[in-house]
């Protein structure tokens, strides 16, 4: 039904997320490998008014009639900072709607002064670092020409060097090529006494631009978890979803029983099972994300609260 918007979305961080494309499909300066929107046929290298600004902010009007979001998240199916109007998009959207808003990036684009101003109007920036090296940079990113590792990494260090805002760093680890030591390595070294909020390991869930690449498992994501932490980095945490019991390290089969007894009498928004069971909502979503895809539960939205039932 609508054009620029989609969700919402439920997350275990944003909560109720309603997300927001700003650009035509695809329109993106990297061709990453593990894209679920597909290759990337033709690169975008400069910036473009992409959206017609007016309907955009009709589309936002009338859903905000019947949802109020925790975030409204600028994605979707390209690289939102390649539109200009970013910064104008965010200060109108703010005219309307009092919650908080993110912007996810690939952070191509940092090294631009204008870029950084405006997402300085998010309350939330989320970009991504997925390598250090210049070789798998090119593996996993596969960028426009030009574009290179050391100039994402320069202006994501300019932007977390201005940022008076939260920052949610991505790495999306694809097992056999951003993982080994060598590399990992260098993430520490970059990355050691940088102003982040959280540091993300994220992987695979549906198909990639390449078939045949494969997510990286809980094991091989927990043993970077560790490693990171172990030589100093902090607030480090897993975004990949759970997608079976034996991904789980300490999995309990009482508090899957306790859950699953829980919701044969009613639903329950996730609040009150945190306190009911005295769990914190990342553990709870663990455990959820797995019953759901099992269909022994469902996660919804109703009156802008996320419920399980």
């Amino acid at each position: 039904m609508y054009k620029y918007i989609f969700g919402p979305v439920p997350s275990r961080r944003l909560g109720v997320s309603l997300g927001v494309d700003l650009v035509e499909s695809k329109t993106c300066n990297l061709d990453c490998i593990y894209c679920e929107c597909g290759e990337t046929k033709k690169f975008f290298n400069k910036r473009g008014s992409y959206v017609d600004i007016e309907k955009l902010l009709l589309e936002v009007t009338n859903i905000l009639k019947t949802l109020t979001p925790d975030y409204i998240t600028f994605s979707g199916s390209g690289e939102p900072t390649l539109n200009k109007d970013l910064g104008l998009i965010i200060s109108k959207i703010k005219e309307i709607y009092s919650g908080k808003i993110a912007v996810i990036t690939n952070s191509s684009l940092l090294q631009d002064e204008k870029v950084r101003k405006q997402l300085e109007e998010a309350d939330l920036i989320m970009p991504s670092l997925d390598a250090i090296s210049e070789e798998v940079f090119r593996k996993i990113n596969r960028p426009i020409e030009g574009l290179t590792s050391n100039k994402v990494l320069l202006g994501l260090e300019k932007l977390l060097e201005e940022t008076k805002k939260k920052v949610y760093l991505e790495i999306f680890i694809v097992e056999g090529i951003n993982d080994s030591i060598e590399e990992l390595e260098r993430f520490l070294k970059y990355l050691h006494g940088k102003k982040i909020d959280i540091i993300q390991l994220n992987t695979l869930a549906r198909p990639g631009a390449i078939k045949d690449i494969k997510p990286a498992t809980m094991k091989r994501l927990e043993e970077i978890k560790k490693y990171f932490l172990d030589n100093g980095l902090k607030s480090i945490e897993i975004i990949k979803k759970y997608s079976s019991r034996d991904e789980f390290l300490q999995y309990s089969k009482n508090l899957e029983v306790l859950i699953l007894n829980m919701l044969k009498k009613r639903k329950y928004s996730i609040g009150e099972m945190k306190e009911l069971l005295q769990q914190n909502e990342s553990e709870l979503f663990k455990y959820l994300n797995i019953l759901q895809k099992e269909g022994s539960v469902k996660i919804i939205i109703e009156d802008d609260k996320i419920y399980i039932k």
